[in-house]
């Protein structure tokens, strides 16, 4: 029982200094995020302002229809080359890697180049049961070479497994002040929808730009051959179960789509654009809390996978409780302070047209905290190889969201689709953690060999 008391010491030391060696990264992942949110709340209050509610909402539509498209095809690569990558016989050898990242790269192209032509097929199909017309389809078009250029899985991968997340953490930095300065110049010159969207668009392909070019330098520090003279011969042979994990990571990411983008086109269909631009604004708000949980987790979890792999199991569920804590802290913080300073802070940066959002912005952070407690989960149900756990989860969250959302959306208005939020994410977080603890108990050997 000493031996055993001993043991968990030395694990808790290990998983201390992990997370303590991680704070920098971490510390440069939150500053970096609320700087990029703070810049692109200010670039949203000026279109807002310019426009109106109800333009505004229209505006928030189209944005929202072209992130569905792109976040229901894409394979959200990252997770398994980070995966992948993180086997000792694929990280030592740079041949491997480099053909992992084409694998990845391919990927990522052909889902971009696929969801921009959903987005205008299926796009000009939604128009009319969002509130819009379809002499709006113009407006998707606009804004369509944004997500046929969004390369973002391989790049995330790159920075995270070289351990570059100070400038993963502040690369969009400039292409959201940019955006500020023609949003602002667009504002002065009374510019309408098109205008704007085009802002958006052009600010989208400079962000993917710079970070393409990021990932190529993180490639090369990691001494990863050129991917593009990697060939294709031989290459789901030699990454057995990429493309399964890939799935089961799609389809889970593809169910949180629909729950956290497809809610604005619900809100709009129920309650109008006007609701719909409020209740997006509301979201811009929550996204910067909710970034909190995603570049934690996104820190933490290439470790995790490492730990599993190498059998180093105490550690893994140290790190992750010892996360969940700090992660459900912040979030508790974050909700008192917006019940005392949010409502003035609605009214002074948006005007008194735009009150409403403050409701939707308190309710809308309760769902956050219940997934900044889940995120760790999440992260360490993957790093032990249970996708198709997650995605069961995930299937069941999401028939709960849509069963409240369509009984209380019609009742409630815009809030409902809130009250939808806290119903998913709560039985999320607590399905998670089940399912760790039913999986950690027991991790059986031709699964431990199979990560």
């Amino acid at each position: 029982m000493m031996a055993g008391s001993f043991q968990q010491r030395i694990n808790g030391l290990i998983a201390n200094d992990m997370l303590r060696s991680r704070l920098g990264s971490i510390a440069h992942l939150l500053t970096g995020s609320v700087a990029v949110a703070a810049l692109m709340l200010v670039s949203t209050v000026i279109a807002a302002r310019a426009l109106g509610p109800a333009a505004y909402g229209v505006l928030a539509i189209v944005l929202t229809i072209g992130r569905i498209c792109e976040r229901l095809l894409r394979f959200e690569s990252w997770q398994p080359l980070i995966r992948f990558g993180t086997q000792e016989e694929v990280e030592g050898n740079p041949q491997l890697m480099a053909q992992l990242f084409l694998f990845g790269l391919l990927l990522d192209v052909g889902c971009a180049l696929l969801a921009a032509a959903v987005m205008l097929g299926a796009g000009y199909l939604l128009l009319e049961h969002v509130g819009l017309q379809s002499e709006d389809f113009y407006l998707l078009a606009i804004f369509a070479p944004a997500i046929a250029f969004n390369i973002r899985g391989v790049p995330t991968a790159a920075l995270r497994m070289a351990g570059q997340f100070k400038r993963l953490a502040y690369f969009k930095l400039f292409s959201a002040v940019l955006r500020i300065i023609m949003a602002g110049a667009a504002y002065l010159a009374g510019a309408n929808i098109a205008t704007f969207l085009a802002i958006w668009m052009a600010a989208q392909l400079i962000d993917t730009a710079i970070f393409a070019w990021l990932a190529k330098l993180a490639l090369e520090k990691m001494g990863v051959a050129n991917p593009f003279k990697a060939g294709v011969d031989g290459m789901t042979g030699r990454f057995p179960g990429f493309m399964g994990f890939a799935w089961s990571t799609n389809a889970s990411s593809a169910l949180r789509t629909l729950t956290q983008e497809a809610d604005t086109l619900l809100v709009a269909a129920l309650a109008g654009p006007s609701g719909a631009g409020f209740y997006h604004i509301a979201k811009r708000f929550a996204k910067v809390a909710q970034q909190v949980g995603q570049h934690v987790q996104a820190v933490i979890y290439p470790d995790l996978s490492r730990m599993w792999a190498r059998k180093q199991f105490t550690n893994v569920r140290a790190i992750k409780f010892k996360v969940q804590a700090a992660l459900g802290a912040i979030a508790l913080a974050l909700i008192a302070g917006t019940w005392l300073v949010g409502k003035p802070l609605v009214q002074w940066t948006f005007g008194a047209d735009f009150e409403l959002v403050f409701p939707l912005l308190l309710t809308q952070l309760v769902a956050v905290m219940f997934i900044m407690i889940g995120a760790p989960s999440r992260s360490t149900m993957l790093a032990m190889n249970r996708p198709t756990v997650v995605l069961g989860i995930a299937v069941a969250a999401t028939i709960t969201f849509f069963a409240v959302a369509l009984t209380a959306l019609p009742v409630y208005g815009a809030i409902g689709a809130n009250y939808a939020h806290i119903a998913f994410s709560a039985l999320t977080v607590v399905a998670l953690e089940i399912a760790f603890r039913i999986s950690y108990s027991a991790p059986r050997d031709d699964e431990v060999r199979a990560i």
